[in-house]
């Protein structure tokens, strides 16, 4: 609705991120599984929401916390015999909770001592 209202490219720029949520999927469903796919789609967006407040800072750590979370991930699955999909969502769970506790816009460590505040 945004970007119909900010330019004419709306509609298009709409129905791209549509198929490219639809391709992630796809491609999701056929490496980890249904549940698993919507977890790895998920998990690096709501880390990176503890960590930047501007959507291209978001955008920057979702991406390599979904890296990290892959390569060490496929790593722990190597090593350990587990399956790879498990170890992945297990290593980006691992992360959401580092964000939670840690993480510098609304995680709860931050909450509890905020700091100084507008001090003279």
């Amino acid at each position: 609705m945004f970007l119909r209202s900010a330019s004419r490219a709306g509609g298009p720029a709409h129905i791209a991120f549509l198929a490219l949520v639809v391709m992630n999927l796809v491609g999701g469903f056929h490496a980890l599984g249904t549940l698993l796919a919507v977890g790895i789609m998920m998990l690096p967006a709501v880390i990176a929401r503890f960590w930047a407040r501007d959507i291209t800072a978001m955008i920057l750590i979702a991406a390599l916390s979904g890296a990290i979370a892959g390569y060490v991930g496929l790593l722990l699955s190597y090593h350990t015999g587990v399956p790879s999909g498990p170890a992945i969502i297990l290593v980006a769970g691992v992360l959401y909770v580092f964000s939670v506790l840690f993480g510098p816009v609304g995680g709860l460590v931050r909450q509890m001592f905020p700091g100084r505040h507008l001090e003279a």
